[in-house]
């Protein structure tokens, strides 16, 4: 038997048959659904269960749902979780394999897989519990952290607990604390009235926040009194033959902002206001040969020496408004704030020089400041740090080399800036 077994013709296999895709010449009709792909939620319903579609009505078009139902459950469409589905472009296409020709004909039409919800029917009658007020959640989150909690987290709890209001016990005593309060905010300045009072305790010169002419921004006998402006004699240089012999009638010789503007006014055209910007930059350079001496902590006696060519009422001035006089010594001495007074008093002085658009670069670089800290005391004048426009620089006189160049810029009715609010930590 094993041997005739073994002579028996073998069946060959078929051979391979390649699968031949086509797509449907005809589709879905409109007015029927056709297949429908489900998602069912972790429950499947029994394969004889009958589901039937349905179309909803939309102001948008029309919506297909699908439900069926057993003795148990109730299942139906999700309309939300099923346009998510449609929205990342989930679908998917039906397709009938023909074995005998080994061809997959495809529907030409993309659907979107319906995703189903259950509902028990037992459990419909059965309102939906509540869900839990913030206190409820509050006393079980409480409950857990005692019962489970670890020593720093109960510490927590009971820290908490300890700093609860009784809002019962404060019910006689509201009336009182509520007056109270009210009484102690009769004095409080409004925010109008705060931003005045912070405004007038900036270290800067007497202004006029109203005035629409910037020359009036800065009273000019608010920074130079007028015994002194009238004392100021500017004859010499006049008579001076060079410009060295020009920066020896000046307080400080190698300020190039002065220097510079000295020789402007007196080879330039001769115009109503020469003697008046000559008297500006000679105030100017005691201001900044009062402000180095100052560094070096002098005596009155020895300032009159190094800065001789100052009138002496000019030094009386400046010791008396930009100096203080330590305990137990009559010696004038700065301080941090008195010199950002004497700076802001200065730079308003060059700002009209400057028409109002100061070179504050060429100012730090002889005071051997920082810039930014030379241009935060500008903008605490009420400047704006900018490039001027083409317009401005006709109007002052400078070529087109300074147009990628930063100025002071003060502009009136006067801006101050706002004081920064801090965060309070928590």
């Amino acid at each position: 038997m094993a041997g005739e077994t073994s002579r028996k013709r073998k069946r060959e296999p078929s051979p391979a048959r390649e699968l031949a895709v086509k797509m449907a010449t005809q589709t879905v009709p409109s007015d029927r659904a056709g297949p429908v792909l489900v998602n069912f939620p972790c429950l499947s319903a029994p394969e004889s269960t009958p589901f039937k579609s349905y179309v909803k009505k939309q102001k948008t078009g029309e919506e297909l749902l699908v439900a069926a139902e057993t003795d148990a459950v109730e299942f139906e469409s999700n309309e939300q979780e099923t346009r998510r589905v449609a929205e990342a472009g989930i679908g998917y296409v039906i397709a009938i394999h023909n074995k005998r020709t080994s061809s997959l004909t495809v529907l030409p039409h993309t659907m979107t897989p319906h995703v189903l919800t259950r509902t028990v029917k037992a459990l419909k009658s059965i309102p939906p519990a509540p869900a839990p007020s913030a206190t409820e959640y509050f006393m079980a989150k409480t409950a857990l952290g005692e019962t489970f909690g670890t020593k720093k987290a109960k510490a927590a709890i009971r820290a908490r607990e300890r700093n609860v209001v009784d809002v019962g016990a404060m019910e006689g005593t509201i009336d009182f604390v509520m007056a109270g309060i009210d009484k102690a905010a009769e004095g409080l300045m409004t925010k109008e009235a705060a931003k005045e009072l912070a405004d007038k305790s900036r270290p800067i010169p007497p202004f006029d926040a109203e005035t629409a002419n910037v020359d009036e921004v800065y009273p000019l006998h608010g920074i130079i009194p007028e015994a002194e402006w009238k004392g100021l004699s500017v004859a010499a240089f006049y008579e001076a033959g060079t410009p060295g012999d020009r920066r020896q009638l000046l307080p400080l010789r190698n300020s190039s902002w002065v220097n510079t503007r000295v020789e402007a006014a007196l080879t330039g055209a001769k115009t109503k206001d020469r003697k008046k910007t000559l008297k500006l930059l000679f105030y100017i350079s005691c201001m900044m040969g009062f402000r180095k001496e100052m560094s070096r902590k002098p005596s009155r006696e020895d300032l009159s020496t190094r800065l001789s060519v100052v009138p002496d009422t000019v030094i009386d001035s400046l010791v008396s408004r930009f100096t203080q006089t330590a305990r137990d010594t009559t010696q004038p001495r700065t301080t941090p704030d008195l010199e950002v007074r004497l700076l802001s008093h200065m730079f308003a002085l060059c700002l009209r020089v400057d028409g109002y658009a100061a070179d504050h670069t060429t100012i730090a670089q002889d005071l051997a400041m920082p810039t930014d800290k030379v241009s935060a005391i500008f903008r605490n004048l009420g400047c704006q740090v900018i490039k001027l426009t083409e317009r401005e620089r006709t109007r002052l006189g400078l070529p087109d080399s300074v147009a990628d160049e930063r100025r002071a810029v003060l502009h009136a009715p006067v801006e101050f800036p706002k004081e920064r609010v801090k965060k309070a930590n928590r």
